[in-house]
């Protein structure tokens, strides 16, 4: 007998090593698709952003970005805000489970590569009826133990690579969901970012408005004494005063936009916005000179083209599947153990059992649904070669669009801060002239609401420069690429 069991062994043996040795991968092997792209973007970083009095340059930026980009700009409290996103922000801890539950999701796919070994033991005691059909040994019926201890083991061959290319296509779902994490990171980072200069833009325009209303005040005051002293007209004085409103509403109403921006930024680092204040510091600074590389790298630095391209590959890898679904499975079965009557002899020699033998399942007709099933993630390939080609293109246009942003708006800073000067020498001018009684107060109101216009456009022109910055640097990957994604 053992050496009948022994012969049977190596047959067996010899089955499943030939059948590994055979086994072969059906479906297409992935090829990234080829997006052109130009060896330059058309448009290009100013070499050098104009400075204007009283606002400083960010801080100069390395050869090229980094994971910690917010640093270019020079900001302590920026970057202090900044690094709490990661630790506090809820959106960004559900993309960390999801992650965790894509990585889970490919040790579950390992895990079929490997047999799988069950028991269910078993002890019961039965009592067959004595009017049975099938009859008992006494007319009482007959009563009878079963101890059962089976241990049964199941394991598929991957002839045709279906379990080999479920575990590629968990672990390319894997590093999509790490893709996507580092693109919600980058949108809640560049969000806050640009919440953080908005709001202290408004903080600039409130400096502004607060020293006019100081000058508006005193030119009320003067309005008031020259009608007193009979020289100036009781419209004169009406008018100073709807000014002076008018410019202390304009200051009320910036509380509110403030207030919303700061209630964003507390919610983006996963605080309360009723416990959370920032310091009042007017804007002054300009962006900082941003490398851009070549278009080429881009398609390596955008975690959300990488998410397109990783789901890409992992569609490959379903139509695969689908097309193994179309040739036989071959498992491989075993089954052994102890039973017995009794629990006395339960673990003796002659109460053991085994079986062991190969299953070989063919799908002979199922009405088309491998067809239509294979037809189905066909087209599911072909909807993500879409995605992946347009969010290439999309990445394409943002990084020009930003880029041109720049260029304009430092163009038209320049030209803006001209015109806020000469609006505050007009200013000056026509207060002389009012004082020296050549023309009405309605020339200095005028110039007065001229300026603060231009001194409030210069201030926006900045916030506008200072977003197209950030939003650039988002569209540039804020220093991520393909190298970070996991591997295993």
């Amino acid at each position: 007998m053992p050496i009948a069991l022994s012969k049977l062994g190596r047959r067996w043996y010899v089955t499943v090593v030939a059948a590994l040795l055979t086994a072969c991968t059906v479906g297409p092997k992935y090829t990234k698709p080829t997006l052109p792209a130009a060896p330059a973007y058309s448009e290009q970083p100013p070499a050098q952003f104009t400075e204007s009095p009283g606002w400083k340059m960010a801080q100069p930026s390395d050869a090229t970005l980094r994971g910690d980009w917010w640093e270019m700009f020079g900001d302590p409290q920026l970057s202090a805000l900044e690094l709490q996103v990661p630790l506090a922000n809820q959106t960004l801890r559900a993309a960390d489970a999801n992650l965790r539950q894509a990585r889970a999701a490919v040790q579950i796919q390992r895990s079929y590569l490997r047999p799988t070994i069950s028991t269910v033991p078993l002890v019961s005691s039965n009592h067959i009826s004595a009017n049975s059909p099938t009859g008992s040994l006494s007319s009482k019926g007959f009563t009878f133990g079963n101890f059962d201890l089976p241990v049964d083991l199941n394991y598929e061959i991957d002839l045709w690579g279906r379990l080999r290319r479920s575990i590629t296509a968990a672990r390319e779902e894997y590093q999509a969901s790490a893709a996507d994490r580092e693109n919600v990171k980058l949108s809640l980072q560049s969000e806050l970012a640009t919440d953080y200069f908005q709001l202290h833009s408004i903080d600039a325009q409130v400096q502004i408005l607060t020293n006019n209303v100081k000058a508006f005040q005193k030119a009320l005051t003067l309005t008031v004494n020259r009608y007193n002293g009979g020289i100036a007209s009781k419209e004169e004085v009406t008018q100073a005063q709807t000014q002076l409103d008018q410019t202390q509403a304009q200051l009320i109403d910036q509380a509110e936009a403030r207030a919303l921006f700061e209630h964003a930024i507390a919610v983006l680092i996963g605080q309360n916005p009723e416990e959370f204040k920032i310091p009042v510091t007017p804007l002054k600074l300009l962006p900082p000179v941003i490398p851009t590389g070549v278009p080429s790298q881009l398609l390596e630095r955008r975690p959300d083209i990488a998410v397109a391209e990783r789901r890409l590959a992992s569609a490959n890898e379903q139509i695969g599947i689908a097309r193994a679904a179309f040739y036989p499975q071959l498992l491989i079965t075993a089954s052994g153990g102890f039973q017995s009557g009794s629990i006395v002899n339960w673990f003796t020699w002659p109460s053991r059992l085994w079986a062991v033998g190969p299953q070989l399942g063919q799908t002979l007709y199922d009405a088309g649904r491998r067809r239509a099933q294979l037809a189905s993630v066909t087209a599911g390939y072909d909807v993500n070669v879409a995605d992946y080609r347009q969010s290439a293109l999309t990445a394409f246009r943002e990084v020009e669009d930003n880029l041109a942003s720049l260029r304009v708006l430092e163009q038209e800073s320049a030209k803006q801060h001209e015109a806020t000067v000469a609006a505050e020498s007009s200013v000056q001018l026509a207060t002389n002239r009012y004082k020296g009684g050549l023309v009405t107060y309605l020339e200095v109101i005028t110039n007065q609401e001229l300026a603060l216009a231009n001194e409030r456009a210069e201030v926006d022109l900045i916030r506008r420069r200072m977003t197209a910055s950030v939003l650039l640097i988002k569209a540039l990957g804020g220093g991520w690429d393909t190298s970070k994604l996991p591997q295993s």
